[in-house]
């Protein structure tokens, strides 16, 4: 098992592309990842990644992060294909402007599977496939869970929300406040969603993006975020301007919103693994390479955590 964890790959490998793996003794694929350690969630991914790469004899992995640059993932993408990997699994730091990169890729018969937050879909012909959550679902779920909470509460006919979102142009930031946006008024229609604000998946971002909302508005009922590492920032804002009540919910359960579900300060979530995120694009890359026949869409499921239901989940390790 090799691997090789640079920003920059540098040295070339003499391995056929798109089927010849199965020929060769062992795959190498590649995988260049949006912003490890951003947040917990991508740090662990890459942990499981590795994991499961150096647990499978058949696999050589080159593992790159783009920082968050998409000129860095660009070149990162123009380098594996120099290399003539036999796959590349890619983490888009944007959905529309790596679409020539991944198209360049298929050109040279490298199949390309997008973990975690899809491409545009003008890149889906160049994509073998994806993997990861269906964060429209997601989101969806996300108002589903703040309605309920809202007619429990008897206010689902007067409830005003905030939403703090992703990061702009990022494919699961869209997609997430989508599926809220467009699931709310179906389940809730009285509900007024007064603004949304993106805090770039950043904590401290997110916290002041709240602040802000709280001066603004008097009345806020609940808080929608496109992941509790967001949402938690939003709470600390809360609880320091002692604004009590808010209904706060997210769209991936992490440790911190788990640990703040159980005080009681943080209401519900969607529970997904970043464990079960890097397995999956894993093996999707291995089986695509084995020429297994998978879906275009290859979803794996991202149930609901609320405070009732909470004991039936363990805490999330990032």
């Amino acid at each position: 098992m090799n691997i090789r964890k640079t920003l920059v790959a540098t040295t070339a490998l003499a391995l056929t592309a798109f089927g010849g793996a199965a020929m060769a003794d062992t795959m190498t694929i590649g995988i260049t990842q949006n912003n490890v350690g951003v947040d917990s969630y991508q740090t662990t991914y890459e942990k499981a990644f590795i994991a499961a790469a150096e647990a499978n004899s058949d696999v050589d992995v080159v593992v790159l992060d783009a920082g968050g640059d998409v000129a860095r993932q660009i070149a990162q993408m123009e380098d594996l294909i120099q290399q003539e990997v036999d796959a590349i699994i890619i983490w888009p730091t944007n959905g529309e402007a790596v679409i020539p990169a991944v198209r360049k890729a298929h050109k040279a018969g490298i199949p390309v599977i997008v973990t975690n937050s899809n491409i545009a879909e003008a890149g889906f012909p160049f994509v073998a496939s994806f993997s990861g959550p269906d964060n429209i679902t997601q989101g969806s779920r996300s108002a589903e869970i703040m309605c309920d909470k809202f007619k429990d509460m008897g206010i689902e006919n007067e409830a005003r929300v905030v939403q703090i979102s992703g990061q702009p142009g990022y494919t699961t930031a869209i997609e997430r406040q989508k599926g809220f946006d467009d699931r709310l008024p179906e389940v809730c229609p009285n509900v007024t969603l007064v603004e949304t604000q993106p805090g770039d998946w950043n904590r401290e971002k997110s916290q002041k993006v709240m602040e802000a909302f709280l001066v603004k508005y008097d009345d806020i009922d609940g808080v929608y975020s496109g992941d509790d590492n967001m949402g938690v920032g939003a709470l600390n804002a809360a609880k320091a301007a002692g604004r009590e009540g808010i209904i706060f919910v997210g769209a991936t359960n992490f440790a911190v919103g788990y640990e703040a579900m159980e005080r009681g300060e943080y209401w519900g979530s969607i529970y997904q693994s970043p464990v079960d995120d890097a397995e999956a694009a894993l093996k999707t890359a291995i089986e695509t390479l084995e020429g297994k026949e998978l879906p275009f869409l290859n979803y794996f499921d991202t149930p609901k955590i609320t405070q009732e239901n909470q004991s039936e989940f363990t805490k999330p390790v990032f």
